[in-house]
């Protein structure tokens, strides 16, 4: 019986002019809408993540350039100034301001030097990994969303076969397009928040290691001042 009503909306369905995609999207129902403005919001942390978690915006060039040269003459409180300049805050610049302060205010600064580094260079990561949560979070329950949609449209098709004793099935083609097509819209979120999601994360786990590598040559030069000292 149930599958018989499908193929006749399906039938009715084909039989009209070609649904646009607003008018589909219509047909999800409240649902749907709330599918559509969650998309809006992943698309917006999409473009942000690309914006912030590339390269030349965690690990500037120019502030490795000028650390570096900073560090090499010895000019510590100078590094540290840069690093602490608003002007100046990137992720690199976060993580070595905490050890060049442990390293200048602690009376055993050279040895708790890389164990500062470590800490803050967690913590900046997390806070990476943090950021990307909503999206993840996004890709989570838009499938649920969409079955949600769908369990109603089914009711809905379910009540209308109670209630109409006709043999034409014109009203349940609301009730089973807004079941169908909510899980539609649902999946077409999670997918892309989902894959973009790893993405970003693995992007933060590589630039971190890189990040890793760049400070630990950075700290060389105080290690050699200390050691010339």
């Amino acid at each position: 019986m149930v599958q018989h009503i499908i193929y006749s909306v399906m039938s009715q369905a084909t039989a009209e002019e070609p649904a646009t995609w607003f008018t589909t999207i219509v047909k999800g129902g409240p649902v749907g809408f709330i599918i559509i403005a969650l998309s809006l919001v992943a698309l917006a942390l999409v473009v942000m993540h690309i914006l912030q978690i590339r390269r030349t915006s965690l690990l500037p060039q120019e502030q490795l350039l000028v650390i570096e040269e900073m560090l090499s003459s010895g000019h510590v409180e100078d590094a540290l100034s840069y690093c602490v300049d608003p002007e100046n805050d990137s992720y690199l610049t976060r993580i070595l301001a905490s050890g060049l302060l442990r390293y200048q205010r602690s009376a055993f600064g050279p040895f708790e030097l890389k164990n500062a580094l470590e800490e803050a260079g967690e913590e900046q990561t997390s806070r990476l990994f943090r950021s990307t949560d909503a999206l993840g979070l996004i890709g989570t329950i838009a499938p649920l969303l969409g079955l949600l949609g769908t369990v109603l449209g089914m009711v809905g098709a379910f009540e209308t076969i109670g209630q109409t004793a006709s043999n034409t099935h014109s009203a349940l083609a609301v009730n089973i397009s807004e079941a169908l097509i909510t899980t539609m819209l649902g999946l077409v979120l999670a997918i892309p928040c989902v894959t973009l999601f790893s993405f970003f994360r693995n992007r933060i786990e590589g630039l971190s290691a890189e990040a890793a590598g760049e400070i630990e040559h950075l700290v060389l030069h105080l290690e050699e001042a200390q050691g010339n000292g």
